[in-house]
């Protein structure tokens, strides 16, 4: 029997899919498709670590087993948004399952002997961008499907205006960061590398990374960002934000980048308390309160220190009379540096310059703001947006075209500051990268402090990331663009490479071209602004960055974006779009039972998987079920059926009724299979005769408090009750499945 993988994840995708998965296993059934779920949320990650621990209480890795599924021709995965955990996520996940009753051993801040070194290891595991290198065994196919782009154009969202004289600007590094300090190799053969530091002071080697096994072809990276480099530019920018009168707001992904953006946050925090930390940092570091973990943990721990009311003051006097500070919740106080976690570029970037360049002060007020991202590797893209909508004024949803995006990601590509590769550099001296031969690839000289990081980039990936752009560009008829910069070694390398594989290909009548990313981003929003479409073809991180930036000012909203991962083994991943806001949306689920998540995202990805059983496996009703639902789906935003942010309005749970009432019509209504549409003619039918009372059943249903039982790892019954509570719609979907 055929199968869907439905992963189970986090936060609202999580309550979402409590909802929404019955209906899906009930209509998959139909065509003869088992709909499965695999565990892949952060606390299912945490517990599939420990097996031995926990015995009887022992858990799957279903990560892993998706691992070895996504290299096969079977795979067929729908991937929801998960927790990309922070430190500060973790521990607070660990608590919550420990409150629960599973024996997991505390995170070990400092971990000295072996067994503590072992369990810190095996929780950092789960940290970051864990997930995503585990399934993506291909590449990215990201755009907006043409019913979402034609609702956004008729139905616009709120744009801010833009003036000339804003005073909003992108502040980065001009040298000595990770751009700038970049070199780069193909391997010409097979080796196998080691990572190694060779002390200034002693000549003593520690070895930082070996056994590092390379494939011919392989593109290996090296480079690192000076700290003290780092602190000249972020006490510059402390200053530069107070003198103009914006607020500072740092923008990093201490989720993904789970090893070099939490130690950069740490810096940002020690240059905004500067003063603070002169006068008290040997009792912070003494305590752990170094900054990379948050002003939030920062203010928890001062509780247990003797003159932790006198320095808290201090921190307090800082806040006043430095500049202002960005704030993640005025009303509660929340500053952007209060939780590494809670400000992450690629979602917070493009809201920011969608809201006229403003993030909202401590009044609850909006202003110019100074968006600090310390590694220039792609902050100039940001700075061009920001300078295009100074001259031109805010973009207009209703005439501007789309830029889809072609992403280089299939077996870990391009991972930067997520991984064994990355090191906060213990002593001055050398790094070397050096190879079975004992010669030396790469090497930089190194200070104290200092971030280093390596990364590999293979070559089939490569490779196949230049067929689907050629690929994407002659289906589409789009212009297509690579997104590389010439400053960049590894770009360099890879434009090399593109240049070759290009030639594997026909590309007469197509219009390609390679720029690096400013030129490429002014190339883009010149022909958005014409209502031209462009292709983004770019590597990992840009990939990340684009597929929110563009989506958020075409749609208001990077959910709404199709991804497909053309598995390179032959299967499909399909992923539902970005979770940034998942957190609010469940606290306001806690606080009213308004769940606001749209679940537009799996409506599109849920349909390309239908899709593609029907193209690799010949699954004739599949292909109806997928029709159906795209029908079902553009119905479904023409008739305002999307979630709203109220209380009292409809919700996730009101959504996914109308689009499960449209997809029954549709299939009723359709003519390709004719023992489908006999089928749903009854279930179309009573949906439509209750759907008035359903749909005032699910607004009367909020207004209260939900239950969870629990936020990392929520009760099975609760979640059931909670995103299932009207009986009458439950049993017509249950129904269905028998």
């Amino acid at each position: 029997m055929a199968k869907i993988i439905w992963t189970r994840t986090d936060e609202a995708p999580l309550l979402a899919t409590y909802s929404f998965k019955p209906v899906v296993e009930a209509f998959a059934s139909t065509a003869g498709i088992e709909v499965e779920t695999r565990d892949i949320s952060l606390a299912g990650r945490i517990l599939a670590q420990f097996p031995e621990t926990l015995g009887d209480q022992k858990v799957d890795d279903a990560l892993a087993e998706l691992g070895k599924l996504a290299k096969t021709p079977e795979a067929n995965i729908i991937k929801l948004p998960n927790i990309s955990a922070s430190l500060v996520q973790l521990k607070k996940a660990i608590a919550e399952l420990q409150a629960e009753g599973y024996k997991l051993p505390d995170y070990p801040d400092n971990p000295s002997t072996e067994e503590e070194k072992a369990i810190a290891a095996a929780y950092d595991s789960v940290k970051g961008s864990a997930v995503n290198p585990v399934l993506r065994e291909g590449n990215s196919d990201r755009r907006a499907p043409i019913a979402v782009k034609n609702f956004a154009k008729k139905n616009p969202h709120r744009m801010g205006a833009w003036t000339a004289d804003s005073k909003t600007n992108v502040a980065t590094m001009a040298d000595n960061d990770f751009r700038h300090n970049e070199k780069s190799v193909i391997m010409p053969a097979a080796d196998t590398l080691t990572i190694k530091l060779i002390g200034s002071a002693d000549q003593n080697e520690t070895i930082l990374l070996d056994g590092l096994k390379v494939l011919e072809g392989e593109v290996i990276d090296g480079t690192f960002m000076s700290a003290k480099a780092l602190d000249d530019f972020l006490r510059d920018a402390v200053s530069r934000a107070k003198e103009e009168g914006v607020l500072f707001s740092a923008h990093l992904k201490a989720t993904m980048m789970k090893v070099s953006d939490p130690i950069l946050f740490g810096h940002v925090v020690r240059a905004f308390f500067a003063d603070v930390f002169d006068k008290y940092g040997e009792e912070l570091f003494a305590a752990g309160l170094n900054g990379e973990n948050g002003l939030g943990a920062i203010y928890a721990g001062l509780e247990n220190l003797e003159n932790g009311a006198e320095i808290k003051a201090a921190f307090d006097a800082a806040l006043e009379n430095g500049p202002d500070l960005a704030m993640v919740n005025s009303d509660k106080g929340i500053t952007n540096l209060h939780v590494p976690s809670d400000v992450i570029i690629d979602a917070s970037m493009p809201a920011m310059i969608r809201t006229s360049g403003h993030m909202w002060n401590k009044n609850n007020e909006e202003q110019d703001t100074l968006a600090v991202i310390p590694d220039s590797s792609y902050a100039g893209v940001y700075q061009a947006v920001i300078e295009d909508c100074k001259a031109n004024g805010a973009f207009d949803p209703t005439t501007m075209g789309t830029v889809p995006n072609v992403g280089l990601m299939a077996q870990k590509a391009e991972e930067y500051g997520s991984h064994n590769k990355t090191f906060k550099i213990a002593a001055d001296g050398k790094v070397q990268v050096v190879n079975s031969a004992g010669d030396v690839l790469i090497e930089h000289d190194v200070e104290a402090g200092d971030i280093w990081r390596a990364c590999q980039t293979k070559d089939a990936p490569i490779q196949d990331w230049v067929k689907l752009a050629v690929n994407r560009a002659r289906l589409s008829g789009m212009k297509a663009i690579f997104w590389l910069d010439p400053e960049r070694g590894h770009d360099r390398n890879i434009t090399e490479l593109v240049k070759k594989y290009l030639q594997d290909h026909d590309t007469e009548g197509l219009d390609i071209e390679i720029m690096d990313p400013v030129s490429a981003t002014k190339a883009s929003v010149e022909r958005i602004r014409k209502g031209e479409d462009t292709i983004s073809v770019t590597g990992n991180v840009l990939r990340d960055y684009n597929t929110d930036l563009f989506p958020i000012l075409e749609l208001g909203t990077s959910a709404k974006m199709l991804s497909v991962v053309p598995l390179m083994a032959g299967g499909g991943l399909f992923e539902t779009g970005a979770g940034g806001s998942a957190p609010k949306h469940v606290q306001q689920v806690e606080e009213e039972n308004h769940l606001r998540w749209d679940s537009l995202g799996e409506f599109l990805a849920l349909a390309e998987s239908f899709r593609h059983e029907l193209n690799a496996h010949g699954n004739e009703k599949a292909g109806v079920l997928a029709a159906a639902l795209d029908k079902a789906t553009e119905t479904l935003l023409d008739e305002g059926k999307s979630p709203s942010r109220k209380v009292g309005e409809i919700d996730n749970r009101g959504s996914h009724f109308f689009l499960t009432l449209n997809w029954a019509k549709e299939l009723a209504a359709q003519s390709d299979d004719a023992e489908l549409a006999e089928h749903f003619a009854p279930i179309a039918k009573a949906l439509e005769d209750k759907a008035d009372e359903i749909a005032q059943a699910l607004i009367d249903n909020q207004g209260q408090p939900a239950d969870l039982g629990g936020y990392y790892a929520p009760d099975e019954d609760k979640l059931n009750a909670v995103m299932r509570p009207v009986a009458a719609y439950n049993e017509i979907i249950d129904a269905l499945k028998k």
